[in-house]
C-alpha cells in the first residue's frame, strides 16, 4: 500500500477510535512522526512507512523520545500496526 493511502486510513480509523489525531505537515521539524495524537489519556507517535521504505536515525531517535517521555511510539507498515497499538492505549490484552 502506498504511503499517503496508508497514512489517510490510519488516521480516519483513529479518528472512529475516538482519538485525538493530527497529521504532521513537512513544513515542521524534521524526524518528527507523521502523525501525532491521544487515545485515553495516552500520547502516541506513527511513523508511516510504505513498502520498501525505511526509517531514517532521525525519525528512529524521535521514536524512542517519545518512548522515554511516557508516550507510545510505533513504525506502521500495516493498519494491523495501528490496531495493535489501539489495542495497548486502551489497555487490551493480546
Amino acid at each position: 500500500m502506498k504511503e499517503k493511502t496508508l497514512q489517510t486510513k490510519i488516521i480516519k480509523y483513529l479518528e472512529s477510535c475516538g482519538a485525538y489525531v493530527r497529521k504532521i505537515s513537512i513544513a515542521n521539524r524534521n524526524g518528527t512522526p507523521d502523525i501525532l495524537g491521544c487515545l485515553n489519556g495516552k500520547f502516541f507517535g506513527i511513523e508511516v512507512k510504505g513498502e520498501g521504505n525505511r526509517v531514517t536515525q532521525l525519525q528512529d531517535y524521535n521514536l524512542k523520545k517519545i518512548e522515554a517521555a511516557g508516550g507510545s511510539a510505533i513504525v506502521a507498515r500495516t493498519m494491523e500496526d495501528v490496531f495493535n497499538l489501539v489495542r495497548v492505549l486502551r489497555g487490551e490484552n493480546g
